[in-house]
């Protein structure tokens, strides 16, 4: 395994000085964000640290060089839009983009694309799922022929008013994925795992290892913390930003013994990458790589 962070956390750097920060502190890869040019449309969105749009091979070039000159690897190209918008003309926009990000990956020879399923927060699962399949076969096609996995991150997407009922991401728990990936029985699509969206659905964040240990294709290390007091307040049904809060690594409820542990007792040999949305180490560019450097030394003791 190797220990890195999202680049989301960094939007101030160049791509260089998010590199030069990387292997300066010790982390081994960089999941890099690659968002369209622009406005970010959320928090934690709109970071675009590689520009896919027309790579060329001498960009590409230049960015492994980056890489070897920082002794840092990349371990995914993320982008995390909402492939499955009730606005059509945004949710053909993200699947372009997409398309992108996984042609960008394929010339920078890498193996992983992380994403977000997408979803209509107004319907329920089942009105979801033809739009599902015909958006996402696809996609997963022009992966296989590339050569490029995509790793669909777990995150419910359901934390404010605007994302609510449904959340803006259907692949959210082992029953739809056992769904999915038997209705896309690829391997080349598969899951990037962020144990800390389990807790906050009220589960067990071990307990789909083992059944998918074959489709872990990379992991995000973020940590939560229910906020119990509130929950007894407001209730479960209450948004849950009114009664949880996104932690780093050991600042929040998973224990990263038995995580890790469990990581490797089914095998898992690829990225974990430290994601930072915990405010609590201030929103200056010194404060969030300081929850970096924090979360690094939690983690670090199961990468010696």
């Amino acid at each position: 395994m190797k220990l890195g962070f999202v680049s989301a956390i960094l939007p101030d750097l160049s791509l260089d000085e998010v590199f030069a920060f990387a292997g300066g502190a010790g982390f081994s890869t960089v999941e890099l964000m690659c968002w369209p040019v622009g406005k970010a449309e959320r928090k934690y969105a709109g970071v675009t640290h590689l520009d896919v749009v027309d790579i060329s091979q001498a960009r590409a070039d230049d960015v492994n060089a980056l890489c070897a000159e920082h002794h840092v690897a990349i371990s995914a190209l993320g982008y995390y839009p909402n492939l499955l918008d009730p606005d059509l003309v945004a949710a053909k926009r993200a699947s372009d983009h997409l398309k992108k990000v996984i042609r960008a990956a394929a010339r920078l020879g890498l193996k992983n694309v992380n994403s977000f399923a997408g979803r209509d927060w107004n319907k329920t699962v089942d009105e979801n799922w033809p739009r599902f399949l015909k958006t996402w076969r696809p996609l997963v096609a022009l992966a296989e022929d590339l050569g490029v996995r995509i790793g669909i991150e777990n995150c419910p997407m359901s934390f404010t008013r605007d994302e609510w009922p449904g959340g803006k991401n259907l692949l959210t728990t082992p029953a739809i994925w056992r769904r999915a990936f038997g209705d896309i029985p690829s391997r080349n699509f598969g899951l990037n795992y962020d144990p800390s969206h389990f807790i906050l659905q009220q589960m067990d964040p071990l307990s789909p290892l083992r059944e998918f240990k074959d489709k872990l294709f990379h992991v995000h290390a973020k940590d939560v913390r229910i906020r119990r007091d509130r929950l007894n307040e407001v209730g479960v049904f209450a948004f849950p930003l009114e009664w949880h809060q996104p932690r780093i690594p050991g600042y929040g409820d998973i224990d990263w013994a038995r995580f890790m542990a469990a990581l490797n007792d089914v095998g898992y040999e690829g990225p974990v990458c430290i994601e930072v949305e915990d405010d609590t180490f201030g929103r200056s560019l010194a404060g969030r790589q300081r929850a970096l450097l924090v979360a690094r030394n939690v983690l670090q003791p199961f990468f010696a």
